[in-house]
């Protein structure tokens, strides 16, 4: 039996990256995750036997079918959610790197999106809208590190912690383009503010300009199928 592509093999699967997400919210708490090591482990290690072989079928099936599954989004982010218990578990490294290739196995519920069509249809508008997008995020980039080293130049002299470098002041200027911004790190000189305000208003264009092609892209798909069906 053909297990690619098989509904109860997909929502075997489905359920097993559910269970892993709830494990590691449940390992982050403290003290269970000495206390019950020996079950998150021998969750994390069916996982990794089971992800393992449908990375392989799924490779497999490529080569047969000729397709380029381990390029793809879902083939990368497969490998991704395997990766780290290997290296884990054969190498001694820092504690910081560990922690980061940790972090890898949240890519596992990105996984969640193969079986859903919602994720498909969002993909497809990512996709017709790629290029208008590319060039968004490189003026985000531009206006984000012009606005780091104005910051800089503007408030270092008088608040040389907050703004000790444009590497910190990068931050500022991220936090401020998305609206977030810092409670305790704010503009205190006038030409700080007045050059805040800017970058703060260029941030909300900045920002709704991918939202807007996104869902343009949206309702152009959806328009599409209403009229093909």
């Amino acid at each position: 039996m053909k297990l690619v592509g098989n509904k109860i093999f997909e929502k075997s699967i489905y359920a097993i990256i559910v269970v892993n997400l709830v494990a590691m919210v449940l390992e982050s708490e403290p003290g269970k995750s000495d206390a019950y090591y020996n079950f998150f482990y021998q969750i994390e290690l069916v996982s990794i036997v089971i992800f393992t072989v449908e990375y392989i079928l799924r490779t497999v099936e490529a080569i047969k079918t000729k397709t380029k599954y381990n390029l793809t989004l879902f083939g990368i982010i497969d490998l991704l959610a395997i990766i780290p218990f290997y290296y884990l578990s054969t190498l001694t490294m820092d504690g910081r790197f560990l922690r980061i290739l940790r972090l890898f196995r949240v890519s596992r519920i990105i996984k969640l999106g193969r079986f859903n069509k919602s994720f498909e249809l969002l993909g497809k508008c990512i996709h017709n809208v790629r290029r208008e997008l590319y060039l968004t995020f490189v003026i985000a980039f531009i206006v984000l590190f012009f606005s780091a080293t104005g910051m800089y130049y503007l408030e270092n002299p008088g608040q040389p912690e907050s703004f000790s470098s444009i590497k910190d002041s990068f931050w500022w200027s991220v936090a401020s383009l998305t609206g977030v911004g810092f409670e305790e790190i704010f503009p205190k000189t006038l030409g700080g503010k007045i050059f805040g305000t800017i970058i703060s208003l260029v941030g909300v264009g900045v920002v709704a300009v991918p939202t807007g092609l996104i869902s343009g892209s949206f309702v152009e798909i959806i328009n599409d199928e209403s009229l093909e069906g």
